[in-house]
C-alpha cells in the first residue's frame, strides 16, 4: 500500500513510518491487509476497511476509533 504522504502530518509521519513509532505496528498490518484502505485528509489518515471507515489518526491527537476492527487493539496509546 502507497500513500500520498505530501499532506500528511510530519508527527503523523513519524509514528507511523520510523520503527520506533507508535503507530508502526499498524502500518505494517496496512501492508498485508487488502481489505485495508487510507487517505490522507485534514492532515490525519483515515483508515477503512471495505470501504467502511475504522479509525483516524492523527500526529498529536488521540486515536478516533469508528468501528470496532483488530487494526484497533495494534494501537498504543501513550
Amino acid at each position: 500500500m502507497t500513500i500520498d504522504t505530501t499532506n500528511l502530518c510530519s508527527h503523523l509521519q513519524k509514528k507511523l513510518f520510523e520503527h520506533e513509532g507508535v503507530y508502526y505496528p499498524i502500518w505494517q498490518t496496512m501492508q498485508n491487509d487488502e481489505e485495508l484502505t487510507a487517505v490522507v485528509r485534514s492532515r490525519q489518515l483515515h483508515i477503512y476497511r471495505n470501504g467502511k471507515k475504522i479509525l483516524i489518526l492523527a500526529g498529536k491527537a488521540q486515536p478516533k476509533i469508528i468501528r470496532e476492527d483488530k487494526l484497533n487493539e495494534l494501537i498504543i496509546i501513550t
